[in-house]
């Protein structure tokens, strides 16, 4: 097709639709619409009838239902002090925190360290406040890094600060709390 056939046909196309109005236009676009949504939903439903068509591998339904034990309050007992940390490798996660927060890349300043004992759960708290210096991803990136390093730990407080807004580094406040405990899981669940 030469480039004034092109011309013409686009012209036509420009005449039909002035003399056919907007409204018009607008309801053509609408019913073609329609039809392509029409014509995806037909091909859904026959993409399901044939899935649905296909034989399923028969497996027995006595092999599918699985049962849990039953865990008993003395059990989960064991598992809660099973899973917290002991008092005496508390410096060693502080080491580990200080070591995160130098391979991100943050300065981290001396901490503030608090420990507590609660008699009637017999377990201990130790409190750690951190001061760190650095970039908004680094300082996240060592929250979440000491979480996985420290499963025993929860994230208190994170607050931030910048001097100004071009500042690309910023202050930080991070309290770590470890939960530990000198109970062994079989003590636990005695009476």
């Amino acid at each position: 097709m030469s480039a004034w056939q092109m011309e013409a046909l686009r012209l036509r196309a420009e005449l039909l639709l002035r003399r056919a109005g907007a409204p018009a236009c607008v309801a053509v676009l609408l019913l073609l619409c329609g039809l392509l949504a029409w014509g995806w939903a037909w091909q859904q439903r026959a993409l399901a009838a044939q899935l649905e068509a296909r034989a399923l591998p028969s497996v027995p339904v006595a092999a599918m239902v699985v049962r849990a034990p039953v865990a008993t309050p003395s059990d989960n007992l064991a598992l809660f002090y099973g899973v917290l940390g002991q008092p005496r490798h508390a410096e060693q996660q502080v080491k580990l925190l200080f070591d995160l927060a130098a391979k991100n890349g943050l300065v981290l300043a001396q901490g503030e360290y608090k420990s507590s004992y609660d008699k009637a759960s017999r377990v201990s708290t130790y409190q750690v406040t951190l001061p760190l210096k650095g970039s908004y991803q680094a300082v996240w990136q060592f929250a979440l890094q000491a979480l996985r390093a420290v499963p025993f730990a929860s994230l208190d407080e994170l607050s931030f600060r910048r001097e100004q807004i071009a500042d690309a580094r910023l202050e930080a406040r991070l309290r770590l709390t470890f939960y530990l405990s000198d109970a062994a899981p079989a003590a636990a669940s005695a009476p």
